[in-house]
């Protein structure tokens, strides 16, 4: 029997505090400031701030809210721009045994009271860009969070909705407190917010482990060396930044805020600050490329870029590279951290001419070095599809670096979780050389300039105008933001509604990224049991190319 009292590996071998310390990405922050003090760690319009002073900040932010009462269990959202108050919040508000609850910026009041209410924030921190939106969310809300504003010299609005504001906050907080890390690495880090399926959002928990994990795999997969200088064009609130914040501070970088996400800004920065790397959607590479002439500038090196979302088109990834930028192509999910695999490149590619080599670039490619499977499945067998390039099966991720679970879900998560696998819903297949390219998205979601839009809520609201009978809505490809939604509509017998009033009074109901860019009046196809055949009508969308 292979037990403790007979296996000479159990005995007197002991995990104590000397040879197990709980994985956080917590831990680096304070090494940077130890071994780069002097570091440039921030930059943001003329501000600057060390690795050191960084790290002061962040201590001062931890320590004022243990001091104001609030620590592990807590919810902290987070409604900024890419500034640096959002950074030290990543590090500060964990470090105080709280959660973040990273909020998108885009969405209206109705969503961010839903959020904060189930996230039972009791902080909120707000950049004074979106106090309108803001302080209607807030009086939607059973909660009754303390509202912090966020003042930033370059935000269009001042307003004020707080009870104090961000810099007098920290001056409550001890800058020399003690850096206090989880003593549990399955502890809850963050709360990231996913579209899924329906109107209201999940909660997605973060755990240490996993964002320490992650943040690990994205380095490697871009493979970042030390003091990059890495460009925040990719928000902060997606997936707490792809997990970049903690990397760079892993690597001692120089984290470059943008508050404005323009061509001509990146740029300029690129210019300035020597940037290295930068994240995006497959919109910033398109409008970066075809930037106007006098917003360009020569780069003065090859500049590593990280996109995700839906598959660039190849147009588009051709044009960048010989712009002089070099692609990453990662994909993933709020679920998995965010990127969790990458389009690993091969020796052979080099003897691709520029068309195949694109069309290899689309893919989402194979896992990251810390996730611990990867597979196309069938669902209904759980066996691993034929690597053909052409049978169709389900993601699934299985590793450390997937999430606890969804916040109030049990089950949702159960669901998700079945089987030892995460069930992605997204539809791909795998290829010969064991890279998968996706191909469908079977819960529907619509990924638009990197962000998620639920398709049922769209058709929730389009059933809701008095002129619809029927609608469907897809997604249609755009070569600047990806996909937009595309909506296939009934009339009602003797009703008239124009294309331009039914978007009008989308945009009147959702936020405006959300609302139908295209309408097609038709008859839904069904099936033999009316349900609607939304594969048909995703194959119409795709064949009508980009508006």
């Amino acid at each position: 029997m292979n037990d403790r009292t007979s296996n000479p590996y159990e005995l007197d071998l002991d995990q104590v505090p000397a040879n197990f310390v709980p994985l956080t990405p917590l831990s680096w922050l304070s090494r940077s400031a130890a071994v780069y003090p002097d570091r440039l760690a921030v930059v943001h319009g003329k501000r600057r701030f060390t690795w050191k002073e960084t790290f002061a900040r962040c201590r001062q932010l931890a320590s004022a809210l243990k001091r104001r009462g609030y620590g592990k269990g807590d919810t902290v959202a987070v409604i900024a721009t890419n500034i640096p108050a959002f950074y030290e919040g990543l590090f500060g508000i964990p470090a105080a045994g709280a959660v973040i609850n990273p909020i998108n910026i885009r969405l209206d009041a109705d969503a961010i009271a839903f959020i904060l209410d189930h996230g039972e924030a009791k902080v909120v921190m707000t950049d004074t860009e979106f106090a309108p939106t803001v302080r209607e969310a807030l009086a939607k809300c059973t909660v009754k969070p303390l509202v912090i504003d966020i003042a930033d010299d370059d935000a269009p609005c001042h307003d004020r909705i707080g009870e104090l504001e961000y810099e007098d906050f920290l001056t409550e907080g001890d800058a020399e407190a003690p850096w206090e890390l989880p003593e549990d690495e399955w502890q809850a880090m963050a709360l990231c917010y996913t579209s899924g399926t329906t109107g209201n959002p999940k909660g997605v928990v973060y755990h240490h482990r996993g964002a320490y994990l992650n943040a690990i795999g994205c380095s490697m997969a871009w493979n970042m060396t030390h003091h990059p200088v890495y460009l925040w064009t990719l928000p902060m609130f997606h997936c707490c930044g792809w997990t970049f914040p903690w990397a760079i501070a892993a690597l001692a970088g120089t984290n470059v805020c943008l508050r404005r996400i323009a061509a001509k800004n990146i740029y300029d920065a690129i210019d300035e600050h020597g940037v290295t790397h930068f994240c995006g959607a497959p919109i910033v590479l398109n409008f970066i490329v075809n930037a106007a002439e006098d917003e360009k500038k020569p780069l003065p090196h090859t500049v590593e870029v990280m996109t995700a979302g839906a598959a660039p088109p190849a147009a588009v990834l051709k044009a960048t590279e010989k712009a002089g930028f070099h692609i990453t192509h990662t994909y993933g999910l709020t679920e998995v951290y965010g990127p969790a695999t990458f389009n690993a490149p091969q020796d052979w590619w080099a003897d691709l001419d520029e068309d195949e080599y694109a069309e290899t670039l689309i893919r989402q490619g194979v896992r990251y070095q810390v996730l611990e499977d990867l597979e196309v499945m069938d669902p209904e067998t759980m066996t691993p599809v034929p690597r053909d390039g052409e049978t169709l099966g389900e993601i699934m991720f299985k590793g450390n670096v997937v999430m606890r679970g969804y916040l109030k879900n049990k089950k949702a998560t159960e669901e998700s979780l079945a089987d030892g696998y995460f069930h992605s819903g997204d539809l791909a297949v795998m290829h010969p050389d064991g890279y998968l390219q996706i191909k469908d998205r079977s819960k529907d979601i619509i990924i638009s300039g990197g962000e998620n839009i639920s398709s049922i809520e769209v058709e929730e609201t389009l059933y809701k105008h008095p002129d619809i009978l029927e609608a469907a809505v897809v997604a249609r490809p755009d070569d600047k933001w990806g996909e937009t939604p595309c909506a296939f509509v009934t009339l009602k017998p003797g009703k008239s509604a124009s294309a331009e009033d039914i978007i009008a009074y989308c945009r009147s109901k959702l936020a405006h990224f959300k609302a139908p860019k295209t309408i097609v009046f038709t008859e839904l196809p069904k099936t033999a049991t009316g349900k609607i055949q939304k594969f048909k009508l995703r194959s119409e969308a795709e064949g009508m190319g980009s508006p």
